[in-house]
């Protein structure tokens, strides 16, 4: 792999990680019509370890008092509306990745294989062009979040697992579905994804220890995962301003494109 072929992936894996669109999904795309299969652990890695680094920059503030709110609230006694609201979140995060615990330990081989099929990815992307289109007729109803709501959410986040469903736009189809304010949603569901993406990436540890990359490689790795990390920062921001405006919806008509596309695609080969 040469370093624009790996800063190409890097680009794919900041965007779609963060926009609804399916990162999952776009990268099994790419590696069947461009003909790359499996770049390597390493690389996969490095990656996702640049796109955690972008949420972690985006909601620094937000991320530091959900660390430290347990901390003052039981070590120092401190009490606030705030401080409590940070303390109920990281519970609410804890309960939503439940599922996605669940399914990914509990179905791997399953999953892995979805991924050797390219027309699942297809039909999968219909479904998120459908839920983006829905988004525009869901309205705010004076919810918040609760365990109920943020476990019901980790669901939609366990469901897309499956390539060519979103995970941003599953997670905040389901609280905007919910009833609950969509800026509000977008930020719990970016925040949820960082034990997603995190516990992705320890998985693959072991594999990286057993094959480390060799000094030829590094360039590459670095390209990837600075392109994945400035990509991704820009991606977050895009979309918290799209979601502001109300229009999930745009992303509805390109996955609905793609997806048409690729069965096109896919039939006539």
């Amino acid at each position: 792999m040469d370093v624009i072929k790996a800063a190409i992936l890097g680009l794919v894996q900041g965007l779609s990680e963060f926009l609804p669109i399916s990162s999952s999904g776009h990268l099994v795309i790419f590696a069947e019509i461009l003909n790359f299969k499996e770049e390597g652990i390493a690389f996969e890695v490095f990656v996702h370890f640049g796109t955690l680094l972008a949420i972690l920059l985006v909601f620094r503030k937000d991320i530091a008092k959900m660390i430290s709110a347990p901390f003052l609230i039981w070590i120092k006694k401190e009490e606030s509306p705030e401080l409590r609201e940070f303390l109920n979140w990281d519970f609410y995060v804890i309960v939503g990745t439940i599922p996605a615990v669940i399914v990914g330990l509990g179905f791997k081989d399953a999953i892995e294989a979805m991924f050797d099929n390219i027309l699942l990815v297809f039909f999968a992307l219909l479904v998120t062009a459908l839920l983006m289109y829905l988004t525009q007729f869901l309205k705010f109803r004076g919810s918040s979040f609760n365990y109920v709501r943020s476990f019901l959410i980790g669901l939609a986040q366990a469901f897309a697992i499956i390539p060519g469903i979103s995970r941003s736009g599953s997670t905040i189809f389901m609280g905007m579905a919910l009833g609950i304010q969509r800026e509000n949603v977008a930020k719990f569901s970016f925040i949820l994804s960082i034990p997603a993406i995190l516990g992705a990436t320890v998985l693959k540890l072991n594999d990286l220890f057993a094959a480390p990359p060799t000094s030829a490689e590094v360039l590459n790795l670095a390209a990837g995962t600075l392109v994945a990390f400035v990509s991704g920062y820009f991606a977050i921001i895009w979309l918290l301003d799209i979601i502001r405006k109300g229009k999930l919806q745009w992303f509805g008509y390109y996955c609905f494109t793609i997806a048409l596309a690729g069965l096109i695609w896919y039939f006539m080969r």
